[in-house]
Protein backbone atom coordinates (compact mmCIF):
# COMPACT_ATOMS: atom_id res chain seq x y z
CA UNK A 1 0.00 0.00 0.00
CA UNK A 2 2.61 2.20 0.87
CA UNK A 3 5.11 1.66 -2.37
CA UNK A 4 1.27 2.27 -4.33
CA UNK A 5 1.12 5.63 -2.33
CA UNK A 6 4.88 6.27 -2.94
CA UNK A 7 4.40 5.74 -6.99
CA UNK A 8 1.73 7.93 -7.00
CA UNK A 9 3.40 10.69 -5.50
CA UNK A 10 5.82 10.34 -7.56
CA UNK A 11 4.19 10.39 -10.63
CA UNK A 12 2.44 13.26 -9.56
CA UNK A 13 5.24 15.31 -8.88
CA UNK A 14 6.60 14.43 -12.51
CA UNK A 15 2.83 15.88 -14.08
CA UNK A 16 3.85 18.83 -12.05
CA UNK A 17 7.17 19.30 -12.86
CA UNK A 18 6.40 18.66 -16.57
CA UNK A 19 3.52 21.13 -16.55
CA UNK A 20 5.70 23.80 -14.68
CA UNK A 21 8.15 23.60 -17.59
CA UNK A 22 5.71 23.73 -20.64
CA UNK A 23 4.37 26.96 -19.28
CA UNK A 24 7.65 28.38 -18.80
CA UNK A 25 8.31 27.27 -22.52
CA UNK A 26 4.82 28.75 -23.50
CA UNK A 27 5.76 32.37 -21.59
CA UNK A 28 9.15 32.36 -23.65
CA UNK A 29 7.70 31.29 -26.76
CA UNK A 30 5.04 34.37 -26.36
CA UNK A 31 8.09 36.61 -25.50
CA UNK A 32 9.85 35.70 -28.93
CA UNK A 33 6.63 36.14 -30.81
CA UNK A 34 6.21 39.62 -28.87
CA UNK A 35 9.82 40.45 -29.96
CA UNK A 36 9.29 39.43 -33.54
CA UNK A 37 6.25 41.96 -33.62
CA UNK A 38 8.12 44.86 -32.15
CA UNK A 39 10.92 44.62 -35.21
CA UNK A 40 7.97 43.93 -38.13
CA UNK A 41 6.03 46.84 -36.37
CA UNK A 42 8.81 49.19 -36.23
CA UNK A 43 10.20 48.50 -39.72
CA UNK A 44 7.21 48.69 -41.22
CA UNK A 45 6.73 52.64 -41.71
CA UNK A 46 10.36 53.53 -43.11
CA UNK A 47 10.37 57.00 -42.33
CA UNK A 48 9.74 56.02 -38.55
CA UNK A 49 12.03 53.48 -38.35
CA UNK A 50 15.42 52.22 -37.29
CA UNK A 51 17.94 54.03 -39.98
CA UNK A 52 19.21 52.31 -42.72
CA UNK A 53 23.19 52.88 -41.64
CA UNK A 54 22.37 51.66 -38.30
CA UNK A 55 20.84 48.72 -39.63
CA UNK A 56 23.87 47.78 -41.69
CA UNK A 57 26.50 48.25 -38.94
CA UNK A 58 24.35 46.80 -35.76
CA UNK A 59 26.53 43.77 -33.71
CA UNK A 60 24.17 42.82 -31.49
CA UNK A 61 19.90 43.48 -31.06
CA UNK A 62 18.04 43.55 -28.17
CA UNK A 63 14.22 43.65 -27.79
CA UNK A 64 11.92 44.06 -24.57
CA UNK A 65 8.52 43.67 -25.74
CA UNK A 66 5.77 46.09 -24.16
CA UNK A 67 5.17 45.59 -20.42
CA UNK A 68 1.83 44.87 -19.00
CA UNK A 69 0.24 48.10 -17.89
CA UNK A 70 0.75 48.82 -14.13
CA UNK A 71 4.03 46.69 -13.75
CA UNK A 72 5.69 50.68 -13.68
CA UNK A 73 6.68 51.40 -10.23
CA UNK A 74 8.15 54.60 -9.92
CA UNK A 75 12.10 54.72 -9.34
CA UNK A 76 11.85 51.03 -9.95
CA UNK A 77 11.33 49.62 -13.66
CA UNK A 78 11.58 46.31 -14.97
CA UNK A 79 11.81 44.24 -17.78
CA UNK A 80 11.98 41.46 -19.70
CA UNK A 81 13.31 40.27 -23.58
CA UNK A 82 16.01 38.55 -25.65
CA UNK A 83 19.39 39.29 -27.69
CA UNK A 84 20.88 38.19 -30.79
CA UNK A 85 24.46 39.08 -32.14
CA UNK A 86 25.63 39.26 -35.74
CA UNK A 87 27.98 36.20 -36.48
CA UNK A 88 29.89 35.64 -39.16
CA UNK A 89 27.49 32.69 -40.03
CA UNK A 90 23.95 34.91 -39.91
CA UNK A 91 22.30 36.48 -36.82
CA UNK A 92 22.66 34.07 -33.62
CA UNK A 93 20.09 31.95 -31.46
CA UNK A 94 18.54 34.26 -28.70
CA UNK A 95 19.38 34.38 -25.27
CA UNK A 96 16.90 35.74 -22.43
CA UNK A 97 18.01 38.95 -20.95
CA UNK A 98 16.31 41.15 -18.21
CA UNK A 99 16.51 45.11 -17.83
CA UNK A 100 15.94 46.78 -14.45
CA UNK A 101 16.51 50.12 -13.21
CA UNK A 102 15.19 53.37 -11.96
CA UNK A 103 12.30 55.78 -13.33
CA UNK A 104 12.87 55.34 -17.67
CA UNK A 105 11.11 58.77 -17.72
CA UNK A 106 8.43 58.06 -20.41
CA UNK A 107 6.36 55.86 -17.86
CA UNK A 108 2.59 57.58 -17.92
CA UNK A 109 0.30 55.87 -15.52
CA UNK A 110 1.60 52.70 -17.01
CA UNK A 111 1.62 52.64 -20.15
CA UNK A 112 3.01 50.12 -22.33
CA UNK A 113 6.32 50.70 -24.06
CA UNK A 114 8.43 48.37 -26.16
CA UNK A 115 12.40 48.68 -25.37
CA UNK A 116 15.19 48.39 -28.64
CA UNK A 117 18.52 48.28 -28.09
CA UNK A 118 21.11 48.06 -30.68
CA UNK A 119 24.82 47.17 -30.01
CA UNK A 120 26.93 49.77 -32.80
CA UNK A 121 30.41 47.93 -32.63
CA UNK A 122 32.88 45.50 -30.60
CA UNK A 123 32.90 47.32 -27.79
CA UNK A 124 29.07 46.95 -28.02
CA UNK A 125 29.15 43.44 -28.40
CA UNK A 126 31.54 42.71 -25.54
CA UNK A 127 29.07 43.77 -23.29
CA UNK A 128 26.81 41.61 -24.09
CA UNK A 129 28.45 38.26 -23.78
CA UNK A 130 29.20 40.23 -19.85
CA UNK A 131 27.01 38.99 -17.45
CA UNK A 132 25.38 42.41 -16.40
CA UNK A 133 26.66 45.81 -16.93
CA UNK A 134 25.32 49.16 -16.40
CA UNK A 135 23.83 51.83 -19.61
CA UNK A 136 25.75 54.65 -19.54
CA UNK A 137 28.28 53.80 -16.93
CA UNK A 138 29.93 50.36 -18.15
CA UNK A 139 28.47 50.95 -21.56
CA UNK A 140 28.15 54.08 -23.38
CA UNK A 141 24.53 54.91 -24.63
CA UNK A 142 22.99 57.35 -27.09
CA UNK A 143 19.22 57.53 -27.84
CA UNK A 144 19.29 56.55 -30.98
CA UNK A 145 18.07 58.32 -34.44
CA UNK A 146 14.89 57.36 -36.83
CA UNK A 147 14.01 57.67 -40.34
CA UNK A 148 15.42 56.56 -43.11
CA UNK A 149 19.16 57.81 -42.23
CA UNK A 150 20.98 59.24 -39.92
CA UNK A 151 22.48 62.18 -41.25
CA UNK A 152 21.47 64.48 -38.50
CA UNK A 153 22.33 63.01 -36.05
CA UNK A 154 26.46 62.21 -35.59
CA UNK A 155 27.23 62.11 -31.96
CA UNK A 156 26.68 58.19 -31.77
CA UNK A 157 28.91 57.16 -34.69
CA UNK A 158 31.41 58.67 -32.37
CA UNK A 159 31.22 57.32 -28.83
CA UNK A 160 27.76 55.29 -28.46
CA UNK A 161 28.00 51.86 -28.00
CA UNK A 162 24.11 51.21 -27.57
CA UNK A 163 21.19 53.48 -29.25
CA UNK A 164 18.35 52.93 -27.66
CA UNK A 165 15.03 52.94 -28.77
CA UNK A 166 11.29 52.99 -27.04
CA UNK A 167 7.97 52.75 -28.83
CA UNK A 168 4.66 53.36 -26.84
CA UNK A 169 0.97 53.88 -28.08
CA UNK A 170 2.42 53.95 -32.06
CA UNK A 171 5.56 56.43 -31.56
CA UNK A 172 9.14 55.24 -32.17
CA UNK A 173 11.91 57.40 -30.61
CA UNK A 174 15.03 57.35 -29.09
CA UNK A 175 15.20 57.23 -25.26
CA UNK A 176 17.35 57.88 -22.52
CA UNK A 177 18.43 54.53 -20.31
CA UNK A 178 21.23 55.98 -18.71
CA UNK A 179 21.19 53.46 -14.87
CA UNK A 180 19.74 50.91 -16.40
CA UNK A 181 21.36 47.23 -16.10
CA UNK A 182 21.24 44.72 -18.45
CA UNK A 183 21.87 41.28 -17.17
CA UNK A 184 21.21 37.18 -18.11
CA UNK A 185 18.41 35.82 -17.39
CA UNK A 186 20.42 32.45 -17.03
CA UNK A 187 17.25 30.45 -15.83
CA UNK A 188 15.01 31.41 -18.80
CA UNK A 189 18.09 29.99 -21.30
CA UNK A 190 18.68 27.15 -19.08
CA UNK A 191 14.55 26.45 -19.68
CA UNK A 192 15.43 27.81 -23.80
CA UNK A 193 18.14 25.15 -24.56
CA UNK A 194 17.63 23.10 -21.21
CA UNK A 195 20.97 23.30 -19.69
CA UNK A 196 23.18 26.22 -18.54
CA UNK A 197 24.32 27.07 -21.99
CA UNK A 198 26.94 30.31 -21.32
CA UNK A 199 25.88 33.39 -23.16
CA UNK A 200 28.91 34.19 -25.25
CA UNK A 201 28.30 30.39 -26.81
CA UNK A 202 24.98 31.14 -28.15
CA UNK A 203 26.07 35.33 -28.71
CA UNK A 204 28.72 33.64 -30.87
CA UNK A 205 26.56 31.33 -33.18
CA UNK A 206 27.74 27.90 -31.72
CA UNK A 207 24.32 27.16 -30.24
CA UNK A 208 21.76 26.39 -33.02
CA UNK A 209 18.25 28.56 -32.89
CA UNK A 210 15.29 26.22 -31.49
CA UNK A 211 12.35 26.19 -33.42
CA UNK A 212 10.10 28.48 -31.72
CA UNK A 213 13.17 31.04 -32.16
CA UNK A 214 13.62 31.02 -35.73
CA UNK A 215 11.11 33.45 -36.29
CA UNK A 216 12.69 35.80 -33.99
CA UNK A 217 16.20 35.42 -35.67
CA UNK A 218 14.96 35.48 -39.37
CA UNK A 219 12.94 38.70 -38.72
CA UNK A 220 15.60 40.43 -37.52
CA UNK A 221 18.14 39.19 -40.24
CA UNK A 222 15.59 40.05 -42.84
CA UNK A 223 16.02 43.90 -41.76
CA UNK A 224 19.78 44.14 -40.20
CA UNK A 225 21.78 41.78 -42.75
CA UNK A 226 19.50 42.97 -46.30
CA UNK A 227 19.60 46.57 -44.84
CA UNK A 228 23.95 45.70 -44.89
CA UNK A 229 24.12 44.26 -48.22
CA UNK A 230 21.80 47.27 -49.70
CA UNK A 231 24.75 49.64 -48.28
CA UNK A 232 27.29 47.74 -50.25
Amino acid sequence: MKKGIGVLCALAMTVGVVSVKAQDLSKLNDRLMDATGVIEEVMATPDRAIPQSILAGAACVVVIPKYKKGAFVIGAQYGQGVATCRTPRGWSAPVFVQLAGGSFGWQIGGQSTDLVLVAMNQHGLQDMLRNKFKLGADAAASAGPVGRNAQGRTDWKMSAEFLTYSRSKGLFAGIDLDGTVLSQNQDETRTEYGSNVPFEEVLRGQVPAHENARRFVHTIAKYFVVSKNNQD
